[in-house]
């Protein structure tokens, strides 16, 4: 049938993971660094994901697909937290999908499960997987009587994308670092590991404003002979949207002989994963 469902903007999306709790259907997932569609039955073509992506890389489009399904829907909706389903049904409500909403209510009845709407908070229940809170347990280490303070290997200033001129002679004939921001907090040894002897860059593909990001980039490397490129970010979605940018400055700035490898952290600091995410 032709109906209304969403549609993903790959080069747009960064994998920031945000739509995938606002969708309350599950028809979104992130897949290799990419969120997808995964299924036209889960997907019911209102569009509530649409304002939690902040590429812009989600759009309804109206073409053949598949029945919206409500029964699947609920059935894995019910393996969910109450207040998914109370959000789920809220959004039917609002859209006025009054058919989808009593079939939910039914099928919840018939589970034992009673839900008055006008008397259910709705809690916020989208969040950015990178946000979700946790604790990291480590081993209480033994005090040393003295303590050395290792010297910065920092060789440039400044480090922030939006403030570095692409002209800068810190970045010829260096290798170059461009990290997350929160990739120096997780890795002690960062000063030994990425910036010594090194040209280095920090930002951030979610909290940053970064339109201007690959233009800079593209800008970076054409002035300049590096050899490498190292993209240091953290195992969280958002994270993600680094190496999209770097690859796309790379791409633009027609460089040859240019290596762009992507380095991932666990948030408990490890290095986990190891990535060529572009040669030329």
């Amino acid at each position: 049938m032709i109906r209304k469902v969403i549609e993903i903007d790959e080069e747009k999306c960064n994998g920031c993971g945000l739509c995938v709790p606002a969708c309350h259907e599950g028809a979104i997932q992130i897949i290799d660094g990419k969120a997808r569609l995964i299924s036209d039955l889960f997907c019911d073509g209102l569009g509530a994901c649409i304002g939690d992506c902040p590429e812009g890389a989600i759009k309804v489009i109206e073409r053949e697909a598949e029945p919206y399904n409500e029964a699947l829907v609920m059935e894995s909706m019910l393996k969910k937290p109450r207040s998914v389903v109370v959000a789920h049904l809220k959004h039917l409500k609002d859209h006025n999908e009054i058919g989808y909403l009593n079939e939910a209510m039914d099928i919840l009845k018939a589970r034992g499960i009673e839900i008055n709407l006008d008397n259910e908070p709705l809690r916020v229940v989208s969040a950015c997987p990178g946000t979700l809170a946790r604790e990291i347990k480590r081993e209480e280490k033994p005090k040393l009587e003295t303590s050395v303070r290792m010297p910065s290997e920092l060789e440039q200033w400044p480090v922030q994308l939006h403030l570095v001129n692409p002209s800068a002679s810190f970045f010829n004939n260096k290798e170059l670092i461009i990290m997350s921001t929160c990739g120096p907090i997780v890795n002690a040894n960062v000063h030994e590991d990425y910036i010594k002897g090194r040209s280095v860059i920090v930002a951030c593909p979610k909290l940053d404003r970064t339109e201007p990001y690959i233009p800079k980039l593209t800008a970076i490397f054409a002035a300049n002979n590096i050899p490498k490129v190292t993209i240091v970010r953290v195992q969280v979605p958002c994270c993600g949207g680094l190496s999209h940018i770097a690859v796309e400055a790379a791409r633009q700035s027609g460089k040859q002989n240019l290596t762009i490898e992507e380095h991932t952290l666990a948030i408990s600091g490890e290095l986990i994963k190891q990535t060529i995410v572009f040669k030329n």
